[in-house]
């Protein structure tokens, strides 16, 4: 088995998320037009679906815009609870999947508790449980050649003493999807670790994020684990990462908690009713995921045949290891310089060696192969 180039723990980060220059920054710094500039780091769509157009210029909303939204979020809760599969009593909105991790982390960590979290991952784990005076424990993930799974022994003995343990899947930003019955057989060794010790189980908290892509969940898991919590987004495949809404998804008396910490209308009226009618009328989210489908092996195909073979991925991106740090640097400076922008890793990061890049729309994609292919000769070996 090959040591996973993820091994290394990062080093100590500050409490905050590191964004990628602004397009405007972009196009500065290298003298293009900003209509150039293409966001290949940060995992959006390439358009959000017509619907979205459609009702501003209709300009009809649940409340007027002078007014706050429904406290009760009722429409947007209830269309949630039909798309997942659960009750009205088990989903709470929030300003996006990040808010509700928020949520999550002050529900469940106490100044001092530690966050279990398999590295690489979403970054803001880190930072919620940082900014909460947690203790981060990273798990390093398995190697190459499995995947880049969770290592679950390691996961379960690190959180016999913890307080939550975060888990993405698909992962971010490797794109990986843990094997089918994984998580269902690391909480319930959690469960029963807790049991037989005679305590509480500690919060799993599983980022679904990108699970539309996959058809697959382990929100049905929520009846038989009242530990779990399942975070959901309309930002990915719904294309609407700019109404920042986003769901915890658990049993009723998990999400009370949660619900506590739930700041009032963090969620706007424009993007309550927008997403309510998105969840309601899936064509356009199936149409964005079969785009997905189809480009993710055509991109994956041309990176390879250049030498920039990505690993397997089941998410709308691709983790390019360019084998070193220098490497990595050099390519993403080159495709910026084409208005062309990658997800870089701080040097410190277990994947600072690579880049991640989002599936696009098929043009955007073909600007990317052609950039690769010039850029690739010229990286330094």
């Amino acid at each position: 088995m090959s040591r996973s180039p993820f091994a290394a723990n990062p080093p100590a980060e500050p409490a905050s998320y590191s964004w990628e220059a602004t397009d405007e920054g972009v196009a500065a710094r290298f003298g293009i037009p900003v209509e150039q500039v293409v966001r290949f780091d940060l995992n959006t769509s390439p358009a959000p679906p017509a619907l979205l157009a459609e009702m501003l210029a209709a300009g009809r909303f649940e409340t007027s815009l002078s007014e706050y939204p429904p406290g009760d979020y009722r429409h947007l809760v209830e269309a949630a609870a039909a798309r997942y599969g659960v009750g009205a009593d088990e989903v709470v909105p929030g300003c996006g999947a990040d808010e509700v991790l928020d949520m999550c982390v002050k529900a469940f960590l106490p100044a001092g508790g530690r966050s279990v979290i398999p590295t690489p991952t979403y970054a803001m784990y880190r930072v919620h449980t940082e900014q909460r005076g947690g203790v981060v424990v990273p798990v390093p993930r398995m190697g190459p050649d499995r995947g880049f799974a969770l290592d679950l022994p390691a996961v379960r003995d690190a959180a016999r003493d913890a307080s939550v343990v975060w888990l993405c899947n698909p992962n971010n930003p490797t794109g990986a999807e843990e094997p089918d019955g994984a998580i269902e057989q690391l909480v319930a060794e959690i469960a029963a670790d807790a049991s037989g010790a005679g305590r509480r189980p500690p919060a799993v908290v599983v980022d679904e994020a990108y699970a539309e892509f996959t058809g697959r969940s382990v929100i049905p898991m929520r009846t038989r684990f009242p530990n779990l919590v399942v975070v959901r987004t309309a930002s990915k495949a719904y294309a609407l990462a700019g109404l920042r809404v986003g769901f915890a998804v658990a049993a009723p008396e998990t999400l009370r908690r949660i619900a506590l910490f739930r700041p009032p209308g963090s969620v706007g009226t424009i993007s309550e009713s927008v997403v309510t009618r998105a969840l309601r009328e899936p064509a356009a989210m199936e149409a964005n995921v079969a785009r997905v489908a189809t480009e993710r092996p055509r991109l994956a195909e041309a990176l390879a045949a250049v030498g920039w073979a990505p690993y397997p991925s089941v998410a709308p991106f691709l983790l390019v290891d360019l084998g070193s740090r220098a490497r990595a640097s050099f390519a993403a400076e080159a495709l910026m310089r084409r208005g062309l922008v990658p997800r870089t890793f701080s040097p410190g990061h277990p994947a600072a060696q690579c880049l991640r890049l989002t599936v696009r729309a098929p043009h955007e994609n073909d600007r990317l192969i052609a950039a690769v292919r010039e850029i690739a000769p010229e990286v330094p070996a």
